[in-house]
Formats: C-alpha cells, sequence, structure tokens
C-alpha cells in the first residue's frame, strides 16, 4: 500500500482504470500518511468526505465513466470554499467558519472526481512567503538541508500547505493560489511544480479574497503533465465572477509537446538582482543551456519596469487586502470578542485586533493608509500606472519571444523563523514572481536542480496571456533535461 504514495495523477488514474486497487484504498493511504504526518501541512482533515466521494468514485470508475480526477486524492488549500468543511483561511477570525456553498474551483475539481484528503494549511489570508503566519502554526518543509539536518526548513508561501503536501507524499496533488508567488515560490522550495494560469483562467468565486486583482487559483503536481490535468479540472468560466474570461479550456495534458525547435526562450537581463545567490544564477543558466540544446533559441531582453513590481505590488495588494478584510467585524460570521464592549465600533475594534495576525494587521494599515485622503493618487494610482506599464513591458517581449526563462526564487528554502523580524526581507522571496502577477500572465515553477546543502532550485516559465500551452511545453522540455530526483528517492 505504501506504494501507491508514489504515484502520479497519471499513473495512479492508469492504475485506476486497470482495477489494480480502487480509489478507496489509495485513498486510505493517503489519509493514514496524513494522519501520521509532522509537517502540519493540513488545517483540517476530511476523512469522512473523502472516503465517501471515493467510494462514489468507484462506482464511477466500475461503470467506465472517468472524470479528468476520478479518484485522485488532493489537498485543498484553506482559502477555497467547501460546503460543509471548516474553512479558516488560517486564520483565528474564521476558526469555525463552516460555509454553506462550494467555491467553483473545487466544485469543478469535484465534477471530475478528486477526492479532498482535507483543507491544506497557508499563511493567513495568504500574506506570508514562509508559510509561518498561521493562526494553526507554521508548515514543515519535508526536504532537510544536508549540511544542517536539524534546522527546520519553510516550505514557501502562502500556499506552503499545499506543496508540502504534495512532497511529503501526503496527498497526489493540491490546490493553491498565487497572488504575487503563492504557488510558484513553494513549488520552488518544495522540488515540485506548481502554476500560477493567466488571471481570469480560473474563478474566484468562493476562493476567501485577498487582493482581487491579483488572486488566481492554480495546482501543485508532481510532474509537468500532472499539473496541467489539475488545471484543465479546475479552470472555465464562471458567470459569478466578474473578472472570470469566457474562454475555453484547452487539453493542455494531451497536447504536451516538449520539442523546442524554433522556439525562442527570453532571459531578461533585469532579474539579475542583487543578492541572489550564486547557485541561483548558475542553475539558471544551465537551464538556458538545457532549452537551447534541445533547439530553442536563446534571446537577452529587457523588462525596464520589473525592477519596481515590488514596491508597486506591497502598494496594490494591502490596499485590495485593506478593503477586502473589512467584512470581517464579528457580526454575521467568524470569531467575535468575548471581552466586554460599551459599543459598535469598540466590539469591531476588539474582535479584529483579537482576530487578525500580525502581518495581517500590518497589511491592513500599509492599504489603509495608501488609499487615504492625501495619499490616494500619490501611492495607489501612481502604483497602477507603473503596473500598466510592467504589462506593456510583457507585452513588447512576447513580440520577440515565446516564453522567458527566470529564477523562480531568489534562494533555496530557509529557516523557520529567519527573516520573521525583518518584513522587507521576507518580501524580497516574490522578487522574481510578482511581475508576472502584475501582468496577470501564466507562469511554471519547475524543480531545476539541487543545492550545495541538497535543497530544491526551481526555475519559472512565463508566457503571454492564455498561452498556458507554450509554458506546459517548455516546462516539459526543462523537466525532462533536469531529470529531477524527487525526495522519496534521496
Amino acid at each position: 500500500m505504501s506504494n501507491l504514495r508514489k504515484l502520479t495523477i497519471e499513473t495512479a488514474l492508469e492504475g485506476l482504470k486497470a482495477k489494480k486497487f480502487s480509489s478507496v484504498e489509495l485513498t486510505k493511504s493517503y489519509l493514514d500518511a496524513a494522519g501520521k504526518s509532522t509537517s502540519n501541512c493540513y488545517i483540517t482533515h476530511t476523512p469522512e468526505i473523502a472516503l465517501a466521494q471515493a467510494a462514489e468514485a468507484d462506482k464511477r470508475i466500475a461503470a467506465g465513466k472517468m472524470g479528468l480526477l476520478e479518484g485522485i486524492p488532493i489537498a485543498m488549500k484553506d482559502l477555497y470554499c467547501t460546503k460543509g468543511a471548516r474553512t479558516t483561511a488560517a486564520s483565528k477570525i474564521l476558526h469555525n467558519f463552516i460555509p454553506q456553498y462550494e467555491s467553483k474551483v473545487s466544485g469543478n475539481m469535484f465534477a471530475q472526481g478528486a477526492v479532498m484528503l482535507g483543507k491544506a494549511n497557508l499563511d493567513e489570508f495568504a500574506m506570508g512567503s514562509g508559510n509561518t503566519n498561521s493562526h494553526f502554526g507554521s508548515v514543515l518543509n519535508p526536504w532537510r538541508s544536508k549540511k544542517f539536518p536539524d534546522k527546520k526548513l519553510v516550505p514557501g508561501g502562502s500556499s506552503g500547505g499545499s506543496a508540502a503536501a504534495v512532497a511529503e507524499d501526503i496527498c497526489v496533488a493540491s490546490t493553491g493560489t498565487d497572488t504575487g508567488g503563492s504557488i510558484r515560490q513553494p513549488a520552488a522550495f518544495c522540488g515540485i511544480t506548481g502554476i500560477k494560469p493567466t488571471y481570469g483562467r480560473c474563478s474566484r468565486w468562493g476562493v476567501v479574497a485577498f487582493a482581487s486583482s491579483l488572486d488566481q487559483a492554480g495546482p501543485f503536481a508532481k510532474t509537468v503533465k500532472d499539473s496541467a490535468i489539475m488545471l484543465q479540472s479546475m479552470a472555465g468560466y464562471d458567470v459569478n465572477d466578474s473578472t472570470s474570461v469566457n474562454k475555453e479550456v484547452p487539453n493542455w495534458s494531451g497536447n504536451i509537446n516538449g520539442h523546442l525547435k524554433g522556439k525562442k526562450i527570453g532571459i531578461p537581463k533585469e532579474y539579475r538582482v542583487d543578492g541572489t545567490d550564486q547557485e541561483i544564477l548558475d542553475i539558471w543558466a544551465k537551464g538556458a543551456k538545457w532549452l537551447e540544446e534541445q533547439g530553442a533559441e536563446i534571446i537577452e531582453i529587457s523588462l525596464p519596469h520589473s525592477k519596481y513590481a515590488l514596491p508597486v505590488y506591497y502598494i496594490i495588494a494591502p490596499a485590495e487586502c485593506s478593503s477586502n478584510l473589512a467584512r470581517y467585524d464579528g457580526v454575521r460570521y467568524g470569531h467575535r470578542t468575548e471581552e466586554k464592549f460599551s459599543s459598535l465600533d469598540e466590539m469591531y475594534e476588539k474582535t479584529r485586533a483579537e482576530g487578525f495576525g500580525e502581518e495581517v494587521k500590518r497589511r491592513i494599515m500599509i492599504g489603509t493608509y495608501v488609499l487615504s485622503h492625501g495619499y490616494y493618487d500619490a501611492y495607489y494610482v501612481k502604483a497602477q500606472k507603473v503596473r500598466t506599464l510592467i504589462a506593456r513591458d510583457f507585452e513588447t517581449a512576447f513580440t520577440k519571444v515565446d516564453a522567458i526563462l527566470t529564477p523562480t526564487a531568489p534562494s533555496a528554502a530557509f529557516e523557520i523563523g529567519a527573516n520573521q523580524n525583518d518584513p522587507v526581507k521576507m518580501y524580497l522571496n516574490d522578487v522574481f514572481t510578482i511581475p508576472a502577477s502584475m501582468a496577470g500572465i501564466p507562469g511554471i515553477s519547475v524543480p531545476a536542480g539541487l543545492s550545495s546543502e541538497g535543497l530544491p532550485l526551481g526555475l519559472q516559465i512565463l508566457t503571454k496571456p492564455w498561452d498556458e500551452q507554450t509554458a506546459f511545453d517548455v516546462a516539459q522540455a526543462l523537466e525532462n533535461a533536469a531529470g529531477f530526483v524527487r525526495l522519496e528517492n534521496l
């Protein structure tokens, strides 16, 4: 039974179809492993839901009716509303919230046969780069440094629980959300694949909001092809989401082609950022060489405004966070202070002070400041103008190249607590992922090698809007060349 946990989505579907094992057997093996794990990947385990879904999947498999994820056990980031299952956003203020409706993305996946093992841990309200801001405790990266094996490493954030669960083989795949790098950076730190699709490709309806013009759902998986299968099951138009785009969902997994002859790959000179580990620069150069050896033409490009992406993000995202989180007031649902209060305003103040963590409070205050009278034009409006320039840089670049290759993160996974007292240093973890988020374009992270400490290093592929297929194709070529050895084989 332990071997079942080494399967990919692709190989698990083959085994289910061939009746080598049942979805119930597969699900039980993951539930057992998840229950024994000490990495804190899950906030809420949902064994009853999982086994019921697995039993139904087995009936459909017996009848020859298989969806894209039929019988596949996954972890659901605890930002997705799941009907009847606790959804906390890793916050005290929502610690007892049970939605009465299903998010569009999770509903799409369940319709394709997915089995939910539980709700995965994250940084509170998806605000963080290390999964150290959760009300339910930090998540441990299952990888360990060869030089410092006792160090407890971050899995990346905000979707750290989702990424670590895939790396630890306590789910086959998982869902995440990416606002400024919250899928791609954890994927790099955990040695797995993760894609942020084009903004509008997946519905945001039923996903607890952080920054509405940036939040986008996406998957984590063990391989590029698995990522494509997952995204196919998640994506689709939704009338309930005004930012959802009515585009057909392609058969990405069936059309993946790793042949790069004739493809032009851009290397942005502005991504050689001071402070980036030399090992990251070396694996980036190696990745470009791999693609060139497979027939691609490597071209240096310029993204001149990308250097402003990080400060612009930390104006726009907190501003939207300040607006979105105003709904948590202790009146309608969620946590309410048990202390005495003499006015409604005092109840609001005490509830929010108790319910929100320090990082969330920091971003609410930053956001409220940049939206305030006298500062709105100076900060928020100017940031939106620069955001437009960042998007135009990518538009210009994609007239010359088919895809762009960059590092995913400026370092390998770091020790829990290492940057906790320096918010700016923590924010710099997203320096390579945020520009694509600002432009709304797809980005996929692929594990490319190991650091001198034996920790995963990821490379990122960016493509023009709605061209996830090219992202998957180039990612497949990179995966083939890297021959990355996953955690269970070390």
